[in-house]
């Protein structure tokens, strides 16, 4: 009897406190509008001062990612400092840090001028994607900050209920996610149509959730709170004088799409709801860069309301405060698994995941190796999740093939002109099978046609499932333009053809080297193009030993910012593979860029020697041109040796953009010291002292600079260059 009336004590005892616990369930309603989505932050911020507690959380599109980091554990700290320091710039792009890239796929760079390339699929057809960014960076960041959820499917176990909303693009329905993996969810709820890339989940194809329900105050109401704190983020629509550039339609475009059905929630609030609205007029949507003033905004707006808010303080959650210990994020990994449907195996995927297993799961470590898979080019994305099954936490990589094919055409043109009635220009292109078998076999083929004319096509295939060793067979075939020079003056300009063929070995040293090691044939004639026409048209055979090694950590190809690039070349002909002669070449190049803040150096040079007495004219390198011994025209200088010192500095001119569409400006200089010279002391230039200064514009086709160019031999020019930069 007594531990019967013991029970009754205890329960009526609840049931008193519970009732003098006279405080309603809160709500809180997180609307979409992409970068303005930041000043929740400063909301969250305001409400954690007044002693607020959030009893459930509904967001949409950028309500849905502060709302979901929130909910999961995340202190209003932690995103504060993750929207200050994030790098925007790469989150919202495809492309991984060039550091990251594949070895061979930092080659494709410097073979074209155009960055973007069209793929095709099996068929021959041309495969276009589902919106211009596929969400790679994004889905990975969301990963790596959401890994702890893994397990939770049921969002109303999270430290904070809570609820996304995204809309099925086929019918227009509105999605409402109560379960789900969190990660995925959020970047469903967040994908503007035609700027990201669908995501596939369950049979439905999603979009952003703010199609349909931009502040989903219905949906926080259906979690059973008594009343909702409301934030809104919409912007009126602009007129048609405020329509400048692509960026304001681009603003207008979602603020017109999310604005009607906005309106119908706003008119539903009741009079014990509170609405907060920050002031965002100065804001667009693609304003990842002010995120500071963005949060101050939202601070300021939820603090002007704090005699409304003062009713609803109450002590902090316990069970909020563990989620966001560090420690409860970081799973130990027991076991990896490969999910993959694209044209290479399973090992290769393995390969580059380097996670220890019996080890807590090292996010940095997983996030460039997951950028290296993605830069193979086989792939729409490269994901991954934690799955939980007591005691064992399986760290799952998921390839998805790309759908719009693996095979890439690129098209390139480069142009130069000093202004002086002299010009170059080649027209190229290349196209690469991909997966041609498991390994990751590749067939490139490069043509070109201009001043330096070229048919080159290689067989790439790995010999292991990391593409560590690999052997090359090719084809080339190339025509180019060398000045004969005698007693320091010009005297013929021959047409120099070249036909040949070869064998390599290599090796590649992490994403950033490659050795080869090959064996090559070669032969050819060089005619009288401009000059003396009685000199003798050359006819020529090599055959030779070439070791290559190459280096590059560049951030950048064209204006880059940090990293070095490397190249060595050493060749051996010998007349036991049928060459006319018995000579030895070698070139050696480096430059190394440096910066701070807006400002870049690069350093370096170029030095070329053919060491053994040999025909002058099959045996040349070439300097001239802008920052290559500026003053002169393109490719005038020749000599069997060269050296070249060269310092190029350059600043930024514009703001960093944080979408797709970023056209750097620069404004630079260079000071430049080379020398060319033949072995018989015939010719020999002597060190000439060069200078330039250029403004350089990067476009998506490439970098298109203007330079004036002039040096100690009295040579000037100016140069519109369309093409590579270094």
């Amino acid at each position: 009897m007594r531990p019967l009336l013991l029970c009754l004590l205890l329960l009526t005892s609840c049931s008193l406190l519970a009732a003098e616990d006279p405080r309603p369930k809160v709500g809180l309603v997180l609307s979409g509008g992409a970068a303005r989505g930041l000043a929740h932050i400063g909301v969250l911020k305001a409400l954690e001062e007044q002693g607020i507690r959030i009893d459930a959380i509904a967001g949409t599109s950028m309500g849905a990612v502060v709302g979901g980091l929130y909910a999961s554990g995340y202190s209003v700290e932690e995103l504060e400092h993750l929207a200050l320091t994030l790098d925007w710039q790469q989150a919202l792009s495809d492309a991984p840090p060039r550091r990251d890239v594949p070895f061979r796929r930092k080659q494709d760079d410097r073979d074209f001028l155009v960055k973007q390339k069209l793929s095709f699929r099996d068929d021959g057809s041309l495969g276009l994607p589902l919106g211009v960014i596929q969400g790679q960076n994004l889905s990975l960041l969301l990963e790596s900050k959401l890994a702890h959820t893994a397990d939770t499917r049921d969002f109303d176990k999270l430290p904070i209920p809570f609820r996304a909303v995204a809309t099925d693009i086929a019918n227009g329905e509105k999605v409402v996610f109560r379960r789900g993996h969190l990660p995925q969810v959020v970047r469903a709820s967040m994908s503007i149509p035609a700027v990201f890339a669908p995501v596939e989940l369950d049979g439905r194809l999603l979009v952003d959730g703010g199609m349909v329900d931009n502040i989903p105050l219905d949906v926080v109401r259906g979690m059973g709170v008594d009343l909702a704190i409301v934030v809104d983020i919409g912007t009126p629509l602009r007129s048609r004088k405020q329509l400048a550039t692509v960026v304001d339609v681009l603003n207008q475009s979602i603020t017109l799409m999310t604005r009607r059905n906005s309106e119908e929630q706003l008119a539903s609030l009741r009079r014990e709801d509170i609405l907060v609205q920050p002031s965002l007029t100065a804001f667009g949507v693609t304003d990842f860069g002010r995120a500071e003033e963005m949060i101050d905004a939202g601070y300021r707006a939820t603090r002007a309301l704090d005699s409304r808010l003062a009713a609803l303080r109450r002590e902090g959650d316990s069970q909020l405060a563990v989620a966001r210990s560090p420690r409860q994020r970081t799973p130990v990994i027991t076991a990896i698994k490969v999910e993959n449907d694209s044209k290479v195996s399973d090992d290769v995927i393995r390969y580059y995941i380097r996670q220890p297993l019996g080890e807590p799961l090292a996010l940095d470590r997983l996030q460039t190796d997951m950028g290296t898979l993605y830069g193979l080019d086989y792939f729409d994305r490269v994901q991954y999740r934690v799955v939980h099954k007591g005691e064992d936490n399986t760290l799952v990589i998921s390839a998805r093939g790309r759908t719009g094919g693996t095979d890439y055409l690129r098209l390139g043109l480069n142009l130069s002109d000093d202004m002086r009635g002299d010009s170059a220009f080649n027209l190229g292109a290349s196209y690469r099978i991909n997966g041609i078998n498991r390994l990751g076999a590749e067939w490139l083929t490069r043509a070109q046609i201009g001043d330096q004319q070229e048919l080159y096509s290689e067989f790439y295939q790995p010999l292991d499932v990391g593409s560590r060793y690999f052997v090359a067979p090719y084809l080339s075939l190339g025509a180019q333009n060398i000045e004969a020079t005698l007693d320091s003056d010009p005297v013929a300009q021959y047409r120099l053809e070249r036909y040949g063929f070869g064998l390599n070995l290599g090796r590649q040293v992490g994403t950033y080297g490659e050795v080869r090691l090959g064996v090559g044939k070669a032969w050819g004639e060089a005619e009288v193009r401009i000059g003396d026409q009685h000199l003798p048209t050359l006819s020529f055979n090599e055959g030779f030993y070439e070791l290559k090694y190459s280096f590059d950590t560049f951030d950048n190809v064209y204006f880059p910012h940090s990293g070095e690039d490397i190249g060595l070349s050493v060749r051996q002909y010998d007349r036991s593979l049928d060459s006319d002669s018995d000579f030895r070449q070698w070139q050696f190049h480096v430059d190394k860029a440096l910066s701070h803040g807006p400002n870049t150096w690069v350093v370096g040079g170029r030095y070329g020697r053919t060491l053994d007495d040999t025909e002058v004219v099959t045996s040349s390198f070439v300097l001239g041109g802008a920052r290559q011994l500026s003053g002169f025209r393109q490719d005038s200088l020749s000599g069997q040796n060269i050296s070249l010192m060269r310092m190029v500095y350059y600043r930024r001119l514009t703001p960093r953009a944080y979408v797709p569409l970023d056209l750097p400006l620069y404004l630079g200089g260079s000071l430049e010291r080379g020398r060319a010279w033949n072995n018989d002391n015939e010719f020999d230039s002597g060190y000439i002292n060069a200078a330039s200064i250029f403004l350089g514009l990067e476009t998506p086709l490439g970098p298109l600079s203007l330079s004036y160019g002039i040096n100690t031999e009295d040579q000037k020019a100016v140069y519109l260059n369309l093409g590579n930069t270094f």
